[in-house]
């Protein structure tokens, strides 16, 4: 146990790069707390798109899991809108999508939510935002506002927001061809957080 607990103090990650909060954060819906986001509770269909298993770490910048800490998480659907009274993109809203979540870390400062790859969409005349989900971590003595991309999205390198960090890349997650789910066609998603002490 000392063996590995000198590890991890000899590990020296870097933090999280942050991202701006965004102008959907969610305001008038209610969270799901099931860590499912593929079904809305008493309606019987799935949430059109590609299922994600999107799940990680929280940790400190020694490589210490943060345990208990709050994830709130929310995204566009499948066709790159947002279920906020703000988006008024002409993009169809997905009955079966509410986009937003609240996690917390498990004892190993893990967090796990099975959701849908969103969609990138115009935000002006010749821009184009890629694919992502918003984080909004809160550890027990830091904020972190961040945001997870997808390595393959040909809208990352012109990306002002992603591009907007010397270290862009540190924000793409890991996608595993595969399931955890038994759902036929899903991917994994790994996203691990640092936080600088948690």
């Amino acid at each position: 146990m000392s063996e590995v607990m000198t590890q991890l103090s000899q590990t020296n990650l870097l933090r999280t790069p942050d991202q701006v909060l965004g102008p959907f954060y969610p305001i008038v819906q209610k969270a799901d707390a099931g860590g499912d986001l593929t079904r809305v509770a008493g309606r019987p269909g799935r949430a059109h798109g590609l299922v994600l298993n999107l799940m990680g770490r929280v940790l400190t910048s020694a490589g210490i899991p943060v345990r208990g800490a709050r994830i709130e998480i929310w995204q566009a659907n499948a066709h790159g809108r947002y279920r906020h009274p703000n988006d008024t993109s002409s993009t169809p809203l997905d009955p079966n999508f509410e986009g937003f979540a609240i996690l917390t870390t498990d004892q190993e400062g893990r967090y796990s939510l099975k959701t849908i790859k969103p969609a990138a969409y115009s935000v002006a005349p010749g821009r184009i935002r890629p694919a992502h989900i918003h984080f909004e971590v809160l550890g027990h003595t830091e904020k972190l506002t961040t945001q997870m991309y997808f390595p393959d999205d040909p809208h990352n390198a012109t990306d002002l927001l992603r591009n907007s960090t010397t270290r862009p890349d540190a924000l793409n997650a890991r996608i595993l061809d595969g399931n955890s789910d038994g759902e036929a066609g899903s991917k994994i998603a790994l996203f691990d957080i640092v936080l600088a002490g948690g």
